[in-house]
């Protein structure tokens, strides 16, 4: 493993410099100012996850091509068959202020299905909520009453409803293990949107049982199918992204692999004492609690490994662009915490790598929203640079970090059994081209919402852990205009220094400055039920399961 770590980190590091020694071949070319300079130091700094963006994708990619079972090939822990008495194992789903006609049939359909197996009698279900609404309490209740009366056996599914939400999620699970978890030796993490098969729950506990020091196995998890036009798209693309992806990083993190908080199964005695989250410098809860578990884990000798497999565990994507923000709003919050946490105790040098890598996903924001600035800056100044070799940095960094997608993409591509499973090649090509172009607006407008969280964070505001909403909906423009037009009044500003370089410079800004001048009308149009039923009637973006393969 320490080859491969080593091979891994050689390779991330010379992709970086690669893109690094670009752009300042690009920025140099007709001399330096202290615009070149400041915009060369972003690149420094973003730089870092290109490489690893590109790194994990050709290791996956060549994984993926090469490997007869490329899941079981990194996931590396045999498949035996399970002990006659298989382990008493707790399905854990936490909830709050849910739908219950949601969270309860992925649930019934996966007890039905354990009963087939004949391993049913193993599990139990707890549904842990940290609702304080009384009325929407009293609806859950309501709903797993009902629930337990139509069960075989009633008595395996229990509700349990936390009087204080004392450390968000992560403490929702630890009351459970500390409270209710005794005479269970595994547990499987669920959201209340997760679903998973008992096909892929057996996969992973059989593992577990023959793997006395494996503390967490993480199953992949993609989008379940949905017409709403913006989850579709993104999940679409996400799918590919992140099976490459999870490929690459499972092969060279082995045995200190990722945790992502649910749709994975978990070994309680472990868990239970390694795993208990201390507040941060500010007196702050922790809020991105499953990669700070997942290395405390690993730093105390345990094993968490990822199972990099599709098939049988999916979960919902944001319906809305508003949502969606809002989730990346409160992603983006939990892994900045990880600052106070970096020389913290317990960890494994891999570990902290882990939580520096988590930070990168987020803090490149404003270095990227910086870059964009600088150069509208210097366009209209008249220091932009030659449009050859700009063209060249450009589709570089951009290849750079999409290509797990773009490799994902690839190997549907190049293996016909799997295009086949999306309804045929053309329709896959459609729904690539849709999802890429879509991509390109939705990240620019993601990299200033990260930027305007970020320095609300500066500023004093805390996070805050309000409920998802999971439905379907439509949004007004009144609602859209409130929450973008700082997004479009940045890309138009943007705008007007390229137009100063000439179309060749407007055109190569077009992907960030076009997302941001069109903000407003993509989250409209985005959460129209009109769009959705348009691309699903055109099997645009449609994604195995929904066509049944």
């Amino acid at each position: 493993m320490f080859l491969r770590r080593l091979f891994t980190f050689a390779l991330i590091g010379l992709l970086s410099v690669m893109l690094v020694w670009l752009a300042a071949c690009a920025l140099g070319s007709g001399g330096w100012s202290a615009g070149k300079i400041l915009f060369l130091l972003c690149v420094l700094g973003t730089a870092p996850w290109a490489g690893l963006c590109a790194a994990n994708a050709l290791i996956g990619f060549a994984i993926l091509l090469a490997a007869r079972d490329p899941a079981g090939f990194v996931f590396g822990v045999d498949d035996p068959p399970l002990p006659m008495v298989p382990p008493r194992t707790a399905i854990a789903v936490t909830v709050r202020n849910e739908d219950m006609a949601e969270v309860v049939p992925p649930l019934r359909r996966l007890l039905d299905g354990l009963d087939a197996s004949g391993h049913g009698v193993a599990f139990g279900l707890f549904i842990l909520s940290d609702t304080q609404e009384p009325a929407a309490a009293r609806l859950e209740e309501a709903a797993v009453e009902k629930f337990r009366a139509a069960d075989p056996d009633p008595a395996r599914i229990r509700y349990r409803r936390r009087a204080e939400n004392t450390g968000f999620k992560a403490g929702n699970v630890m009351d459970f293990l500390d409270h209710h978890a005794d005479g269970f030796e595994f547990f499987l993490a669920l959201d209340a949107d997760s679903e998973m098969s008992e096909d892929a729950v057996l996969r992973m506990l059989r593992a577990m049982a023959a793997e006395p020091r494996l503390a967490i196995v993480q199953h992949l998890v993609t989008g379940r199918p949905t017409t709403a036009a913006l989850p579709r798209l993104f999940q679409f693309g996400m799918r590919a992204g992140m099976r490459v992806w999870a490929t690459g990083q499972g092969w060279w993190q082995g045995d200190a692999g990722p945790y992502w908080g649910h749709n994975a199964l978990l070994r309680v005695a472990p868990f239970r004492e390694v795993c208990r989250l201390p507040k941060l410098p500010d007196g702050s809860e922790i809020l991105s609690h499953d990669q700070v578990e997942a290395a405390l884990l690993a730093g105390a000798g345990w094993k968490v490994r990822v199972l990099p497999a599709e098939a049988g565990s999916s979960e919902d994507n944001p319906p809305a662009l508003p949502e969606f923000l809002r989730r990346d709003a409160r992603w983006l919050a939990g892994n900045l915490q990880y600052f106070y946490l970096l020389a913290m105790p317990g960890f494994s040098l891999l570990g902290r790598w882990q939580l520096a890598q988590a930070i990168l996903l987020f803090a490149g924001a404003p270095l990227y929203m910086a870059m964009f600035l600088l150069a509208a800056i210097l366009a209209a100044l008249g220091e932009s640079v030659a449009a050859g070799p700009a063209s060249v940095v450009i589709l570089a960094w951009l290849g750079a970090l999409y290509l797990p997608k773009l490799l994902g993409y690839v190997e549907v591509l190049v293996k016909p059994e799997e295009w086949r499973r999306y309804g045929g090649a053309n329709r896959f090509l459609a729904g690539v081209l849709a999802e890429f172009f879509f991509i390109l607006l939705l990240d620019a407008i993601g990299a200033v919402s990260k930027t305007f969280a970020i320095q609300r964070l500066l500023l004093g505001t805390r996070a805050d852990w309000t409920p998802q909403n999971r439905a379907d909906r439509g949004v007004s423009w009144w609602e859209a205009t409130r929450m973008l037009w700082p997004h479009s009044l940045f890309g138009a500003m943007c705008f007007l220094g390229f137009s100063y370089g000439g179309w060749a410079v407007i055109l190569w800004a077009m992907p960030l400055a076009g997302g941001l001048l069109v903000a407003i009308p993509l989250c409209v149009f985005t959460a129209d039920p009109r769009l959705g039923t348009w691309l699903q009637q055109r099997g645009i973006a449609s994604i195995p399961e929904e066509l049944g393969r």
